[in-house]
């Protein structure tokens, strides 16, 4: 009698132990939010990171084990005018906090020659810490090394600009040594139909929840016959593993009727349930907000559409000391994200002189919760 019972003590245990298991598991799972809304407390000075004689343009930020913040962003000399396309480099700096004041300390991505596929030009940097390793994702491009601009004048060079591709760096810490390739990490495809035939650049990338990793990229095709090409749309690509190799897909995505360039400067993510992504909206195609940057939610990351809180920010920044500034651009947004949650928007912005030149900084902006 004593042992019948002894057993079932033990079958009631394991089935409580079962179902508890269960109801774990399930509490786990992500509740799907339908209504996400990012909103942004103001903006102190001190989250203003600019430089007199260099152009800063875009940043991202990861958190080290020395507790320090990591921000890596684009930069070129000044004087060179919007010369991005062909002089940008890939700087590092630190802070205390993830809204700044910030600290230059180096270059970590700069020339290494003409020979290389990204050995004149590296610019539009994402990092993300993946299991223990860092990875700083960015776009790379080579060429003549010709800078056709001048303060005030914007003027392309379309073999740097035309060699874009998206590369990968790989470090153990966020101080470096930084691991480049001699190859990029997503290539032009060779067919001429494809819908990045002629370049690609812009990435981003996030870890999917059900393993693996989910890259969208800004691509430009060769159906539009002139030197910029077009149009000018987002692919969606897939690796086990992030520093693939990634399998793309013949989907584009983030598009809108009647513009063969809707949007620009996508950042990705996994919150609640979903992917989102943060899109600058080059000219009103998704709101009645007009240049702007614009929120979309998707269940799988291969279809996109617009979230019912679908405008993230118009092109202004409002100041901890009362001010609203109307700029001339907010974009290149990347959040950094801590333990899972958002805690800080950062754009690139910039304003024009009299002169029409350009003065470019980057923006740490609080969100609230």
């Amino acid at each position: 009698m004593k042992k019948i019972v002894y057993i079932i003590v033990i079958v009631c245990l394991v089935v409580s132990c079962q179902k508890e298991k269960r109801e774990t598991s399930q509490n786990t799972e992500p509740m799907v939010d339908d209504n996400y809304k990012l909103e942004f407390d103001k903006v102190a000075l001190k989250s203003k990171f600019v430089n007199d004689s260099m152009t800063i343009w875009g940043a991202s930020i990861v958190k080290g084990e020395d507790n320090l913040y990591h921000m890596y962003y684009s930069r070129w000399e000044k004087n060179l005018g919007w010369a991005w396309v062909t002089h940008s480099e890939i700087a590092h700096a630190t802070s205390k906090s993830p809204y700044g004041p910030f600290t230059h300390k180096d270059v970590i991505l700069g020339l290494r020659g003409a020979e290389f596929w990204d050995g004149l030009c590296t610019h539009n940097p994402t990092v993300h810490k993946f299991d223990g390793k860092y990875y700083l994702y960015y776009m790379g491009n080579t060429g003549d090394g010709a800078n056709p601009c001048v303060p005030g004048k914007i003027k392309y060079n379309w073999i740097h600009r035309n060699n874009q591709r998206i590369g990968v760096a790989v470090a153990d810490n966020p101080n470096g040594p930084w691991e480049r390739f001699d190859t990029p990490l997503i290539d032009t495809s060779e067919d001429e139909n494809a819908l990045d035939a002629l370049l690609a650049n812009n990435p981003s990338i996030t870890k999917r929840p059900d393993g693996g990793y989910l890259m969208v990229y800004k691509a430009v095709g060769k159906k539009i016959k002139k030197i910029s090409g077009g149009p000018v749309v987002h692919c969606v690509a897939t690796s086990d593993s992030p520093t693939g190799p990634f399998k793309k897909y013949d989907k584009s995505v983030f598009t809108a009727n009647g513009t063969d360039f809707p949007a620009e400067d996508p950042f990705i993510w996994y919150e609640k349930g979903k992917y989102r992504a943060i899109v600058k909206d080059m000219h009103g195609a998704f709101t009645d907000a007009g240049r702007a940057l614009v929120l979309f939610e998707s269940k799988d990351g291969f279809d996109w559409n617009l979230s019912k809180n679908g405008l993230v920010s118009k092109l202004e920044i409002n100041w901890e000391n009362g001010t609203t500034q109307e700029v001339d651009h907010l974009e290149r947004p990347q959040l950094y994200i801590e333990n899972g949650k958002p805690v800080a928007l950062l754009c690139a912005s910039d304003t024009k002189d009299e002169n029409g030149v350009i003065h470019a900084f980057n923006v740490q902006i609080p969100i609230k919760y």
